[in-house]
């Protein structure tokens, strides 16, 4: 196995290479977005005129941006520093029925103390069981792809109903980084090539279907634009987790998205015991890049803390999706595949790479787009 020589991203990694120093793809994809969103003077103003935009579009209207929150780290902390910056949000949470008692508390916190108004859209649980057994049946390392897709979908969709422009992101690539496509990849063709392959049910009712049409209408008619807020901070987990705690009475989960207890299963037990995938390693590079951490500090977490599963965890994830023991066995024994192995968009996506650099570049669509699948 070979490893970054400046992160701790390795060949686990199977659309990884690295350059003569040994310097990951993944350390680049940082340094571009580094470059673009560069901390310093030049960001703070260019932060301060996003929000007179996103006012500006909001002007008359009950709210000027929606805000997805999960009870999570990254999603309250967006909320909260919209709310300081003078913003207007409608908090908007996807409950697909594996919220933690943790995470609801913390949305229901953060909401009342900051006076923000939360909309909630609860998927109908047979129709969401149906599309994440498909996954699991699928056997591609995007099992937990449908909460992801939902809630992309759920926020367009109200944005779109309220007459938003924007919609805050509380993603980071200083400190998430970015997935690699081996280990999640996410589009409207292959969710639903996916469920038509698997699914027991015809057609999902309870949310909205992110359709290409639906979303090329969404992104260049409507002009809803997608807002990743915490990359134009220096966002700091340590010391974001004291200011939640002190101002909100935030509650932290355990581990990293723990906050749902389908991706703490999801990251815990299903990625490293069938895919030999620690997503750890991502999100630990990305605190390493942005000087958060140092890479021994990484190797020594990795090395010392394996990822460590509960039992009744897992076995209250197969009882709550109806599978026997003996189904659930037979998945995890199914032959590894990859989104390569059904239809996906993404044969679209780089086939038309210099009109989506394009299209990056003037904001119309987020940048990591170009990066991580058109380059």
């Amino acid at each position: 196995m070979t490893t970054c020589t400046k992160c701790v991203l390795d060949t686990t990694v199977h659309d990884i290479w690295f350059d003569e120093q040994g310097k990951c793809k993944y350390c680049y994809i940082h340094d571009e977005l580094e470059k673009k969103h560069p901390l310093g003077t030049a960001l703070d103003r260019e932060l301060e005129l996003l929000v007179v935009q996103i006012k500006s579009a909001g002007k008359g209207k009950r709210y000027d941006c929606i805000c997805g929150v999960s009870g999570g780290r990254d999603s309250t902390y967006t909320l909260l520093t919209a709310v300081k910056m003078g913003l207007r949000p409608l908090a908007v949470h996807f409950d697909n029925g594996w919220n933690s008692n943790i995470s609801v508390t913390n949305i229901k916190r953060a909401c009342d103390k900051l006076g923000v108004d939360l909309y909630t859209v609860v998927a109908d649980w047979e129709e969401f069981k149906d599309l994440q057994v498909s996954f699991l049946k699928a056997s591609t390392p995007d099992a937990d792809i449908p909460t992801d897709y939902a809630i992309y979908s759920v926020l367009y969709d109200i944005a779109n109903k309220q007459k938003i422009k924007y919609v805050l992101n509380g993603h980071s690539f200083r400190t998430e980084g970015t997935s690699p496509i081996s280990w999640s990849y996410m589009d409207p063709l292959y969710v639903n090539n996916v469920h038509r392959r698997f699914g027991k049910l015809r057609k999902i009712k309870s949310f909205p279907h992110m359709s290409v049409s639906k979303l090329l209408w969404y992104v260049f008619v409507k002009k809803i634009k997608e807002v990743r807020l915490m990359e134009f901070i220096d966002y700091r987990k340590n010391e974001v987790d004291q200011v939640l705690q002190t101002e909100l009475g935030w509650e932290y989960y355990g581990g990293h998205h723990h906050e749902n207890n389908y991706t703490k299963f999801f990251q815990s037990f299903l990625l490293p015991v069938k895919f030999n995938i620690d997503k750890r390693k991502t999100e630990l590079s990305a605190l390493i890049r942005s000087g958060q951490i140092s890479r021994d500090e990484a190797m020594r977490e990795i090395d010392s803390n394996r990822y460590e599963y509960e039992n009744e965890v897992v076995d209250y994830i197969i009882k709550k999706l109806s599978l026997t023991k003996e189904a659930f066995d037979e998945i995890l024994q199914l032959p590894v595949k990859s989104h390569d192995d059904y239809k996906t968009l993404l044969p679209f996506i780089r086939l038309f790479k210099i009109p989506i650099k394009i299209a990056c570049k003037f904001h119309l669509l987020p940048h990591i787009l170009y990066l991580k699948y058109a380059r």
